[in-house]
């Protein structure tokens, strides 16, 4: 084998291989953006299963016939978000009158800024908050007799 065919088979190599570089240099921002997204999507995912579970929770505390105050819900609604790792959230309590419907049921949100939980900043509605809802039934409640 001659000195000039080891060379120009180098050379060869050599330019393909800058060929594979300019091919990654133009993939590789559209696959980041994929993969961040996927990640962004997946944790947004996790925090909207957080915020339904805190809201379940706290309306499973509500409904108990020994819950007296507010404070025990939100102290229930609290334990789960603090185990999830979201600390700005805000918990909306509200009963029905039971004066004026048939059954007493308790409606607990739970509610994040979208942007306090984003991963990137880059993926999703900045001025959105996620939400999470639960109503339940009062336990053991019966209606006011009307005699």
């Amino acid at each position: 084998m001659r000195v000039r065919d080891v060379l120009s088979r180098y050379r060869r190599h050599r330019k393909a291989r800058g060929a594979v570089a300019v091919e990654f240099a133009v993939i590789c921002p559209l696959l980041a953006t994929m993969v961040f997204g996927i990640v962004e999507y997946g944790y947004i995912f996790l925090v909207q299963q957080t915020l339904t579970n805190a809201a379940r929770e706290g309306c499973r505390v509500a409904v108990l016939q020994t819950t007296a105050d507010e404070e025990q819900i939100e102290q229930r609604v609290a334990k789960v978000m603090d185990a999830a790792g979201v600390t700005d959230y805000s918990v909306s309590i509200s009963d029905t009158d039971a004066e004026q419907n048939e059954i007493e049921s308790y409606t607990i949100e739970v509610s994040v800024p979208y942007s306090s939980v984003s991963l990137t900043g880059f993926f999703g509605p900045r001025d959105n908050d996620l939400k999470g809802v639960c109503t339940m039934r009062k336990e053991g409640w019966t209606p006011p007799d009307d005699a």
